[in-house]
């Protein structure tokens, strides 16, 4: 556990060191923290690439497969001289030349319910970023058992939504989602900036609540739609019979 900032992390982190309420005690927060993000694509690439631009100490990544070419227009992380190369390879290049002080452990697998347990216990945060529902829910059930704070984003097309979840305080993804959405494909519209988007929102919630200030969404759920560039904000509730954290 670090108790304080090296010259040059002071140096590197001077302007978000001057945010009210943050300071070095919120940057070494950050620096102290393990954050897990699932999948490090469209949306998982810019929420790794702006932890670690904001001092993280450890990522922990989940992405299975190598780069295509469709991959470009949104993974950041990815480029064109990588293609037919693992992913996570390429994603932890990218992020260690942001940020060398930054410690990666890429696992070039996706999250599933045999290897959640292990990859949600690691961190002391998760960002779920997954496609598909069922890697999403292995998540939320680890995170809920594990009593680990999830920030979980989405997006579709143009649309995209945020909440984050403390179990046993919030709804968990289970209590707003009870089941996979019928006909759901891991292909579908993207437009590379509206995962940057709410990427970023993500990361917010993240730091906020790592380092113990401002108000993250906790039973709130913001969505928008950048088709029309609306915005709007509700509340959600916990299910007392939630099968996942019901109990809680």
């Amino acid at each position: 556990m670090r108790t304080e900032l090296t010259s040059e992390e002071r140096a590197v982190y001077e302007w978000q060191l001057w945010v009210d309420d943050f300071g070095e005690k919120g940057q070494l927060a950050l620096r102290n923290a393990s954050v897990l993000v699932s999948r490090c694509g469209g949306l998982g690439g810019p929420v790794a690439y702006e932890l670690a631009a904001a001092g993280v100490g450890k990522l922990i990544l989940a992405h299975e497969g190598n780069v295509e070419y469709s991959d470009l227009n949104r993974q950041l992380l990815m480029t064109q001289d990588w293609v037919g190369k693992p992913r996570i390879e390429s994603a932890k290049r990218r992020l260690q030349e942001l940020n060398p002080r930054l410690e990666v452990e890429a696992h070039n697998v996706n999250v599933n319910e045999e290897n959640a347990a292990e990859l949600v216990g690691a961190a002391d945060l998760i960002i779920d970023c997954a496609p598909m529902f069922e890697e999403r829910f292995a998540m939320n059930r680890q995170a809920v058992l594990q009593r680990k704070p999830i920030i979980e984003c989405a997006m579709y097309d143009l649309e995209a939504s945020i909440t984050t979840i403390i179990p046993g305080q919030t709804p968990c993804l289970a209590c707003v989602v009870p089941s996979v959405p019928p006909a759901w494909e891991r292909q579908f519209p993207v437009i590379g900036a509206v995962s940057g988007a709410v990427g970023c929102m993500a990361v917010m919630e993240a730091v906020k609540v790592l380092a113990g200030f401002g108000k993250p969404l906790l039973g709130r759920m913001i969505h928008f739609d950048l088709r029309s560039a609306s915005f709007s904000e509700f509340q959600i509730e916990r299910d007392s019979d939630c099968a996942v954290c019901g109990s809680l």
